[in-house]
């Protein structure tokens, strides 16, 4: 079962939920899914125990949020999957998501990651219907 701050992708079939990007660093996705563009203090709560975890938070904030605009490019395309979202259960994990690679393909902490020309081709596929499955 994931926890928080494992370094585990969770297995399961998982809705998405849409897409951020930063309009600072690349054109904006095609896609049919909802865009939103990362500010500066963007950011997603990873605090078990505070209301916002999981979900969506703005910078500063008063407990540990991992921050979505970033200096490299792993988060210039963000696709937030509905993993722990609906129920949202503490401790069970948070910022699920599918976004850039590292150039050198290291491993991520938990989320899926694609090089970013194949993540945006991808992206022009998907539609608000799509399901992404992980280890089944």
């Amino acid at each position: 079962m994931k926890r928080e701050g494992d370094g585990a992708t969770p297995r399961g079939v998982f809705g998405i939920m849409g897409v951020y990007f930063n309009a600072q660093r690349g054109r904006q996705p095609r896609t049919q899914l909802p865009l939103s563009i990362i500010g500066p203090d963007d950011g997603w709560c990873d605090a078990v125990g505070d209301r916002n975890y999981n979900r969506p938070v703005q910078h500063p904030y008063r407990v540990s949020a991992e921050r979505m605009f970033r200096c490299d490019p792993l988060y210039d395309v963000v696709v937030v999957l509905d993993y722990n979202v609906c129920p949202r259960v503490q401790g069970r994990g948070s910022a699920i998501f599918v976004h850039v690679a590292r150039a050198d393909h290291q491993p991520t902490e938990g989320c899926i990651a694609l090089a970013a020309p194949h993540l945006r081709r991808l992206l022009a596929h998907v539609r608000p219907t799509t399901r992404v499955s992980v280890g089944r």
